[in-house]
């Protein structure tokens, strides 16, 4: 995969930035069934005791809580599907970066905040204060140019690489459905 090159990111951070902030679309699903395997999915079950079935969060969660179980803080990761568009090209690259939806929705500190909660498809998620930052993995499948952008102040506050949630109620996720703001505490 060819990386994205800086002029192409600035290029296009116009739309990314202009992703819907009320109500946008699950544009892609990934499961992780073991570490460095993806699956595409069409409909997954998100479930507050497994996570989103098929994947790997509850055995291999980078994340424990004191009982050494996996922490819910970081049950679901997101990422805006627009920037991983501009930063991986095809939507076959993009399971590479390791988050289990993909949604055309604004993340930003300035739409989303944790506690929030989000509707996407039949489940209800809150969004958590865990920080979701560019790591040694993304920065070798998406370079070096990818990693600086994510982790930048812009892309804090636009949280370009992503939030984490925890599943509230479990239900269905299709590919199409939609997502939006349901809380605000």
């Amino acid at each position: 995969m060819k990386y994205a090159a800086q002029s192409d990111i600035d290029r296009r951070m116009d739309w990314v930035l202009n992703a819907p902030r009320d109500k946008g679309r699950v544009k892609l699903i990934v499961v992780r069934p073991q570490t460095n395997q993806r699956t595409m999915l069409e409909q997954v079950l998100f479930s507050r005791e497994a996570g989103v079935t098929g994947d790997n969060w509850q055995q291999h969660c980078w994340k424990k809580c004191d009982d050494g179980k996996a922490d819910p803080s970081v049950q679901v990761a997101i990422m805006n599907a627009r920037m991983i568009e501009v930063l991986a090209g095809h939507k076959n690259n993009w399971p590479l970066a390791g988050d289990q939806l993909f949604v055309d929705f604004d993340l930003g500190i300035n739409n989303l905040s944790p506690g929030d909660q989000l509707q996407v498809g039949g489940a209800v998620l809150e969004i958590t204060a865990e920080p979701h930052r560019g790591c040694g993995k993304f920065k070798k499948r998406f370079g070096e140019t990818a990693l600086q952008y994510v982790n930048s102040a812009q892309g804090d506050a636009h949280r370009l690489r992503g939030i984490y949630a925890t599943i509230i109620s479990n239900g269905d996720v299709s590919i199409g459905d939609t997502i939006c703001k349901i809380s605000k505490p």
